[in-house]
């Protein structure tokens, strides 16, 4: 019932800065895990940042103090800004939403992935 529509890829060069949104639609983010994993190329797909009800927030230590993840709740869409982006951040960026978390088998619907690249 939620479908997931994700906007934000782009170029950008180290250390520069990009923001990805995940507007979701059928039911409101603030009542789900909202997450944002990657995937690099020849990578398996990793956790990045997640944020719950509540709105406590959970980072992966590789975008800790880069990386912010928020809700707008008027908007019904989840952010992750990235900033001081590092060659090994390029990958495909997913969006998620877990009714009860963000383990493998508690993702109820994923985005479409956008991809962020970085040049060094």
């Amino acid at each position: 019932q939620v479908q997931l529509v994700q906007s934000g890829e782009g170029l950008v060069q180290a250390g520069g800065s990009l923001r990805l949104s995940c507007a979701a639609s059928g039911r409101a983010v603030s009542t789900y895990f909202m997450s944002w994993f990657r995937q690099a190329p020849g990578k398996e797909r990793e956790f990045v940042a997640a944020i719950n009800w509540i709105g406590s927030e959970s980072y992966a230590n590789s975008v800790k103090g880069r990386f912010t993840i928020s809700r707008d709740n008027a908007k019904n869409t989840v952010y992750l800004q990235v900033n001081d982006l590092k060659a090994e951040d390029t990958a495909v960026y997913f969006c998620a939403a877990g009714r009860r978390g963000i383990g493998a088998n508690e993702i109820d619907y994923w985005g479409q992935g956008t991809q962020v690249t970085v040049s060094s």
